[in-house]
């Protein structure tokens, strides 16, 4: 199929589970976290537009894990990123991130999690096999990255001969 072709399942199936944390952050932004929600975002911290000081890049130099859940600021969520500024050791960090660099997102209080495959936006970059053993933990001490109970594998939605 055409890389151009309008309906690239694949690609437009990436897409909508791409807004899934989209929401979910813009909903925290707006209106806080209700309850005991809270996220575990995973991303590759050497994909294009991810900004990270230079001492949290070499701490992580592929990927990173990040809590939100009772010590962010100023969380900020457009159409292609979100920013937010965590404490890592005690120190307030900005970390930006494009959706496309998402590896997982999971909301451990609604037993929900994602995976992302990488797609054409992500070529060349390792991909998600599993969240990691040990998030980097910005807001408070918390048990490793959770096994959701309602994981969503954008694989399970691809053709069998592709």
């Amino acid at each position: 199929m055409a890389e151009d072709d309008p309906l690239d399942y694949a690609r437009l199936v990436r897409e909508a589970l791409r807004d899934v944390p989209r929401q979910a952050l813009r909903f925290a932004a707006n209106e806080g976290l209700p309850g005991e929600h809270h996220f575990y975002v995973t991303f590759r911290t050497s994909h294009p537009g991810v900004a990270l000081s230079p001492g949290l890049h070499a701490r992580y130099p592929d990927q990173m894990t990040i809590v939100l859940q009772h010590q962010y600021r100023d969380l900020a969520v457009g159409e292609d990123a979100f920013s937010v500024t965590l404490r890592f050791g005690g120190t307030p960090e900005r970390v930006h991130v494009p959706f496309a660099a998402l590896v997982a997102f999971a909301d451990p209080a609604a037993r929900f999690g994602l995976q992302f495959e990488p797609g054409p936006d992500t070529a060349g970059l390792a991909p998600a096999e599993a969240l990691p053993a040990e998030p980097a933990l910005a807001t408070e001490a918390a048990p490793t990255a959770p096994a959701p109970g309602n994981v969503v594998d954008i694989r399970s939605f691809r053709r069998r001969d592709e």
